[in-house]
């Protein structure tokens, strides 16, 4: 009944899926065929166990090789798509595909961790259920009419806040704005009717005038001597200063954690040892604001990641995806065996060692300097090459642009 119950699986919400995918079209569209290839690799694997006995071990790894392709092909494609306008429809598809693996999984006779994997579903029913009885077409914010203060109803007002007998309209999601703090309570009141009788006296157009009392000649500055003395000297007003008080910077601890698929090696600082090992070749290591530390990772992953990292260097065998380094300052990785890509973005210093075998390496840069390509002689040795940072463009006859590097003379 096993290939069947999988067959409908496939027939059923995997096709909806497609389909779906299919209409939004661009690169959700091209990632779910590989999804769809990924399922029909473990149909044939599910349909050659339900007619053969267990083989030997590294048989079966052979077999599961076709799903384990998929998996990474997924995942990689991904990784080269990160300038998508859909990255976050690739990257659920991309982060939930490894539960493919479940059929290299045992079955846990420890009731503790039943009762976890239980715990953590009924978690997630009952948020699901939550969600659907009480926002069922989302977050529901509630309007009030919030009572506001006789000496804010001017300032409030000239906000555009909606005021209504002393209330404040307070639409939904809105945020209420901050009390104004009046070093006299009847200013703002004041104020109100002083601008309201100031648009009465507009509003009579040319009786306006009606209201002027005629200028007699002690009014006026050539017959009054008084009045051409002038005002009093301006004197400045002397503010005391104030010290400003720099907010206290948040240091957090290291971390070094491996969250499903990820190892995740935060804030690391003077760290010379950091080890990854026993990984699987669908890991990924990311390292976030690293300082004059050092990782070293055994064994084939998917990608490596530098984000934020400073004088930080890396180690590692081979790689299924790319090496990337985004936000770092002098920065190095060596390649024991094979990448395929290296992705430099705003980076400033970065030192690439390559192996024999990672030669045919694409190297992707943008808003980096001090890129230094080191490759190896035989002896021990690298030879160390510049990579590109400056470049003349012009305009051909034909209204196109030519790019061409431009060497430098230092």
């Amino acid at each position: 009944m096993s290939v069947p119950g999988y067959t409908d699986i496939i027939n059923g919400p995997l096709s909806l899926y497609l389909q779906i995918s299919s209409k939004i079209g661009g690169d959700v569209a091209e990632h779910s065929k590989l999804v769809q290839e990924a399922f029909n690799a473990q149909l044939q694997y599910l349909q050659l166990a339900s007619i053969s006995a267990q083989p030997a071990q590294n048989e079966i790894i052979k077999l599961l090789k076709p799903t384990s392709d998929k998996i990474s092909a997924i995942q990689d494609y991904r990784e080269k798509h990160r300038s998508s306008s859909l990255f976050n429809h690739l990257s659920a598809i991309s982060e939930s595909i490894s539960a493919l693996g479940w059929v290299t999984n045992g079955r846990k006779k420890d009731k503790q961790h039943v009762d976890w994997v239980k715990a953590w579903i009924q978690a997630l029913s009952d948020l699901q259920a939550f969600v659907k009885q009480y926002h069922t077409t989302g977050l529901v914010w509630t309007a009030e009419w919030v009572k506001v203060p006789h000496s804010n109803r001017v300032a409030f007002g000239a906000r555009g806040m909606q005021l209504r007998k002393g209330y404040l309209h307070h639409p939904p999601g809105a945020l209420l704005p901050p009390p104004v703090i009046d070093l006299d309570v009847g200013a703002a009141g004041d104020a109100g009717l002083v601008r309201s009788a100031l648009f009465a006296e507009i509003n009579k157009g040319q009786d306006i005038t009606k209201g002027l009392k005629k200028v007699t000649a002690d009014m006026q500055t050539h017959k009054n001597s008084a009045l051409r003395q002038g005002p009093a000297p301006f004197k400045p007003t002397v503010q005391k200063s104030v010290t400003s008080v720099r907010p206290t910077q948040i240091v957090k601890p290291p971390s070094f954690v491996k969250d499903g698929k990820k190892w995740l090696i935060e804030y690391q600082k003077g760290n010379q040892n950091l080890l990854v090992e026993n990984a699987e070749m669908n890991n990924v290591v990311y390292l976030f604001k690293c300082e004059n530390s050092t990782v070293t990772v055994k064994g084939k992953i998917n990608s490596i990641t530098l984000d934020s990292c400073k004088k930080t260097s890396v180690v590692f065998d081979s790689l299924v995806s790319s090496m990337e380094f985004i936000n770092c300052q002098s920065v190095q990785m060596q390649v024991l065996g094979k990448v395929p890509t290296i992705s430099i973005d705003k980076t400033d210093g970065c030192q690439i060692y390559l192996s024999n075998d990672s030669l045919d390496v694409e190297i992707i840069s943008s808003k980096s300097s001090e890129m230094n390509v080191l490759l190896p002689k035989g002896d021990g040795d690298y030879t160390e090459i510049p990579i590109p940072e400056q470049f003349r463009t012009r305009v051909s006859g034909n209204k196109t642009l030519s790019t061409e590097i431009v060497e430098s003379k230092g």
